[in-house]
């Protein structure tokens, strides 16, 4: 409903209010009168007039503001269910709106992912690795650029697509990321988030079938195919070697599958679709033990030259581990550790931390679990780190 009225108002902040005035006008009339047939409908239209009237009070000050409301009036009295363009979905567009290519790239997903998602500034922040102050700054601007700038609420042409693809799919890419591992909270995972996620990534695939559109959302649907066994009942981290295989989700993993198998025929491979295929990999061994890790490395090797990373070396050099040993593993691991890009990365600390207490190096794996402790917020993957703590000792 904010998306629609984003689109309808042209305005970030009036659109708040008048949704915020929308519920109000229904938290009165509702009781008194029954909730409408299309509760959704009810409460846009009720926004865009609240607007509108907002609009005109203050047109005494802002000649530009009666103009305004005359043509929002002009619209008619349901826009909300009213008959829209080729792709009906505000919320993509809001994402392309977010994502153009006069706004700095991390402003476009830091804004998307807060004003579209919902994701709190705390969240972002963690996903961008800066404070919440820093990632406050770059929404509050890139907001005001939008709006100086007039950039237009819409899905763009065919032929500027591609130039605002990169970004939409990173936004879309995080969102899921904050749901299949949350940073914080006391659930290990988010279906709203994964759910709203895959069904942007459907959209996208819809819209514009490129391999690497095709790519993430099979990464996405194969992810969460495992979802249901990444957690006990009590809400307990299970990795995913201890995993039961019984609970993945076999639907999602065909799904996926042949997402994967449709994207390699362009054979252009980028970041998303080889990480769909290591995902793929992952999904097609039956048991932790018949994992191809030597084939898991060599996609790691590729993806290294399409979309290199710190990120990227330490999921490898994991990946090593389990083909070559954790003194392998270890090796590499120390030295991105050592570079100091990593250094309040959780996952880089956790896994150097459980390849030392697989070789017996008791000191030192308590010590890399202590330092993922701290760097900790999500309470399930402390109560993870707790008990690997408590078995070391």
């Amino acid at each position: 409903m904010l998306a629609t009225l984003i689109r309808l108002l042209r305005d970030f902040e009036l659109a708040e209010e008048a949704l915020s005035d929308a519920f109000a006008a229904a938290l009165e009339q509702w009781p008194r009168d029954g909730v409408p047939a299309n509760p959704r409908a009810w409460l846009v239209s009720a926004g865009r007039f609240k607007a509108i009237d907002a609009m005109r009070r203050r047109a005494r000050y802002d000649t530009g503001l009666a103009a305004l409301a005359d043509e929002l009036e002009a619209v008619g009295p349901d826009p909300a269910e009213a008959a829209g363009e080729a792709l009906p979905d505000d919320r993509l567009r809001l994402i392309f709106t977010c994502c153009h290519p006069a706004l700095a790239p991390d402003a476009q997903v830091a804004m998307t992912l807060r004003e579209v998602c919902g994701l709190t500034t705390e969240e972002i922040a963690s996903a961008f690795l800066v404070p919440p102050a820093t990632l406050a700054q770059r929404i509050v601007r890139a907001k005001a650029k939008i709006r100086a700038a007039r950039i237009p609420y819409q899905v763009p042409e065919p032929a500027e697509l591609t130039e605002r693809l990169d970004a939409v799919l990173r936004v879309v890419y995080l969102v899921f990321n904050e749901g299949y591992a949350a940073t914080s909270g006391g659930t290990l995972t988010r279906a709203d988030l994964t759910g709203e996620a895959i069904r942007l990534g459907r959209l996208l695939a819809d819209l514009l079938p490129d391999p690497e559109v095709l790519g993430l959302l099979a990464l996405m649907v194969l992810q969460d195919s495992r979802r249901c066994a990444r957690a006990t009942a009590a809400g307990d981290l299970v990795l995913l070697e201890d995993q039961d295989r019984s609970l993945w989700d076999r639907a999602q993993i065909g799904e996926g599958l042949e997402i994967v198998r449709r994207a390699f025929e362009s054979r252009r491979l980028g970041p998303y679709l080889l990480q769909a295929a290591i995902a793929a990999v992952h999904a097609e061994s039956g048991e932790a033990g018949t994992t191809d890790w030597a084939r898991i490395v060599a996609l790691y090797d590729l993806l290294l030259v399409t979309g290199p990373s710190p990120v990227v070396e330490l999921n490898r050099a994991a990946a090593v581990a389990m083909r070559d040993g954790p003194v392998a593993g270890l090796d590499l691991i120390d030295g991105i550790l050592a570079r100091g890009e990593l250094a309040d990365y959780l996952p880089a600390h956790a896994a150097r931390a459980e390849l030392c207490r697989r070789l017996g190096r008791t000191a030192e794996s308590r010590r890399s679990f202590e330092r993922a402790l701290a760097l900790a917020q999500q309470e399930s993957l402390r109560r993870h780190i707790g008990r690997r703590l408590r078995e070391l000792a």
